[in-house]
C-alpha cells in the first residue's frame, strides 16, 4: 500500500482541473497566427457585436484570452503585416506604405530576419496560406524567399481584392481556377479584377489548406501563417457595380432588410468565423489542442469600401473613433484573442498593452531561439500563461502612414495616444485613453510635458525610408 502522504498526493494531483495544473510546456509548440482583413474592433460578438454572429471566435475567447488593449502594425495592410513578421515598427521598417508590388521600399528583403525565418531556423515547419503582399515571384520578398516553406494565395494586394480570382498561386506556381474575371487593371504585376463568373471561393480554398497545413505536419513543430483576404471589399467590384463585398452567399442574412453589400459584409464575417471554428475542432481531433498556440487578429480597421452605405449598422468600430486609413484607436485597435487549452487560461481577459511587432519576440521565446538583433517588440509569452507579474511593458508604441500627407502616432505608457496628422508642422492631438477611449477631447495643451515627450519620439523613432540599416 503507498505511503498515506503519497496517496493524498496522488488524490489530489487526479482531481485538480487540468487547467489548474502545472507541467512544463511544450519545448517548441505549434504556433498559428490567423489574420483577418479590415475586420474592425467591435465587429466579433465577443467584442460587443450585436448583430453579425461569430459563435466560433466567441468560443475561442471563452476558452481562451481576450486582449482589449492590442494594436495592429500599421493602419493599412502591406506596413501592418510587415510590423507583424519582422518585429520592427513602421519607424524604419522596409515596407512603409501600400504601393506597386514592383517600386523599390515594397518588397521584403532576402538579409531581414522574419519570424517565418526565425521558426524555420527553430526546426518547424513554415507556411503561409492566404493574402501576401510583401513580394513577387520576382523578387526576394516572395514567401518562399522569407522562409516559408509552403505558400499558396495571392502574391499582391490588388489581385487579394477578388474574392472569386481566375489564379492563385502554390509557392511561384500559378495554380488556375474556373473562375471568370474581367480585369479592371492593365499592370500584370498587380492584376486586378471583377468577377463575372464565381465558382471557387480564394477563402475556402485558404482554409482547406490552412487545415491541410496542419494535418501533413501534425508530427512536429509548425507555424502556419493563415491570412484571410476576408471580409476586406473588392474594391475594383464597388467601383462598377456598387458592391464589392463578394460572397458566395448570404446565409443567416440572406432575409434581412438590408441592401447587399451589408448581406455580402455579414456573410463574409461569418463565414470567416466558421472556417476559424474548422481549425480549432481539426486541432482538437488531432489531440493538438495542448501544443498549439493560436491567434487571431486583424491587420487594421474597418474598411468603408464595399458599398454598404449604411456605416452605423453593425458598429464595426464598437466605441472607437476612426476606421482604416485612421491612426485613431479605431484604425488600429484590432480584436486579438489567444487560444492554447490547458496553457492559456479560459476566459482570460487582458489589459497588457502588447502590438504586432511582439509577435516575432513571442514566437521566438515559444520556440526557444533566439531573438534577432534590433526588433522593437517583447515578447508577451507571460502574459499569455497569467504569470503578468513577470511580463514586460513597452514605454511607448509608434506608428506611421503615408496616405494624405505624413502622420505620426505615439501612444506612452499605455495611456497617452498623440497624432500629428497630415503634416510635420501640424499640432498634435493629445488623448487620455484611460479616461477617453474614443479619443473625443484634445488635452495637448493641458499636458505640454507629455506634449513634448511625444514631440521628441516623433523625431527618434522616424528614419528615412529605403536605407540598409533600417531592416539590421
Amino acid at each position: 500500500m503507498p505511503h498515506p502522504l503519497l496517496f493524498l498526493a496522488l488524490l489530489l494531483t487526479l482531481g485538480c482541473p487540468a487547467e489548474l495544473r502545472s507541467a512544463p510546456l511544450p519545448s517548441k509548440p505549434n504556433i498559428i497566427f490567423i489574420l483577418s482583413d479590415d475586420l474592425g474592433y467591435g465587429e466579433l460578438g465577443c467584442y460587443g457585436q450585436k448583430i453579425i454572429a461569430t459563435p466560433s471566435l466567441d468560443k475561442m475567447a471563452d476558452e481562451g484570452m481576450r486582449f482589449l488593449q492590442f494594436y495592429s502594425g500599421n493602419t493599412v495592410c502591406a506596413p501592418s503585416r510587415t510590423v507583424l513578421l519582422t518585429g520592427l515598427h513602421n519607424g524604419h521598417a522596409t515596407i512603409r506604405r501600400n504601393q506597386n508590388p514592383e517600386a523599390e521600399g515594397a518588397s521584403l528583403r532576402l538579409d531581414e530576419p522574419t519570424v517565418s525565418k526565425v521558426l524555420k531556423s527553430g526546426g518547424y515547419a513554415t507556411g503561409a496560406v492566404g493574402k501576401w503582399g510583401l513580394g513577387t515571384e520576382k523578387n526576394d520578398g516572395h514567401p518562399n524567399r522569407q522562409g516559408f516553406d509552403y505558400f499558396m494565395g495571392f502574391l499582391t494586394h490588388k489581385h487579394a481584392h477578388n474574392h472569386f480570382p481566375d489564379f492563385l498561386w502554390r509557392n511561384s506556381e500559378r495554380i488556375p481556377l474556373p473562375n471568370k474575371v474581367r480585369a479592371t487593371s492593365l499592370d500584370p504585376a498587380d492584376p486586378a479584377g471583377v468577377p463575372i463568373e464565381r465558382v471557387q471561393y480564394a477563402d475556402d480554398l485558404f482554409a482547406e489548406e490552412a487545415i491541410g497545413f496542419v494535418e501533413k505536419h501534425r508530427e512536429k513543430p509548425f507555424f502556419l501563417y493563415w491570412s484571410m483576404a476576408i471580409p476586406h471589399a473588392n474594391n475594383e467590384a464597388t467601383a462598377q457595380l456598387k458592391d464589392g463585398n463578394e460572397v458566395p452567399d448570404y446565409g443567416a442574412y440572406v432575409d434581412k432588410p438590408w441592401n447587399n453589400p451589408q448581406k455580402g459584409h455579414a456573410a463574409m464575417v461569418s463565414r470567416m468565423d466558421n472556417h476559424v471554428g474548422k481549425m480549432l475542432s481539426k486541432l482538437r481531433e488531432l489531440n493538438l489542442e495542448e501544443k498549439t498556440l493560436v491567434i487571431f487578429s486583424s491587420d487594421n480597421g474597418h474598411h468603408t469600401e464595399g458599398g454598404e452605405g449604411d456605416l452605423d449598422l453593425f458598429s464595426k468600430n464598437g466605441l472607437l473613433r476612426g476606421k482604416k486609413r485612421d491612426l485613431t484607436e479605431g484604425g488600429i485597435r484590432v480584436p486579438t484573442i489567444a487560444w492554447w487549452p490547458g496553457r492559456i487560461k479560459a476566459g482570460a481577459e487582458s489589459n497588457h498593452v502588447g502590438y504586432f511587432g511582439d509577435f516575432l519576440s513571442t514566437a521566438a521565446d515559444l520556440a526557444g531561439v533566439e531573438i534577432p538583433k534590433g526588433r522593437d517588440g517583447i515578447s508577451f509569452v507571460s502574459e499569455l500563461l497569467g504569470q503578468r507579474e513577470k511580463q514586460m511593458h513597452h514605454s511607448h508604441l509608434y506608428w506611421e502612414f503615408y496616405e494624405r500627407g505624413f502622420s505620426q502616432a505615439v501612444l506612452m505608457d499605455g495611456r497617452w495616444k498623440v497624432i500629428r496628422s497630415g503634416v510635420k508642422e501640424s499640432k498634435l492631438e493629445l488623448f487620455d485613453l484611460q479616461n477617453d477611449p474614443s479619443e473625443s477631447r484634445n488635452i495637448a495643451s493641458e499636458q505640454p510635458d507629455l506634449a513634448a515627450r511625444a514631440e521628441a519620439l516623433f523625431r527618434t523613432e522616424h528614419t528615412e525610408p529605403n536605407k540598409k540599416s533600417q531592416a539590421n
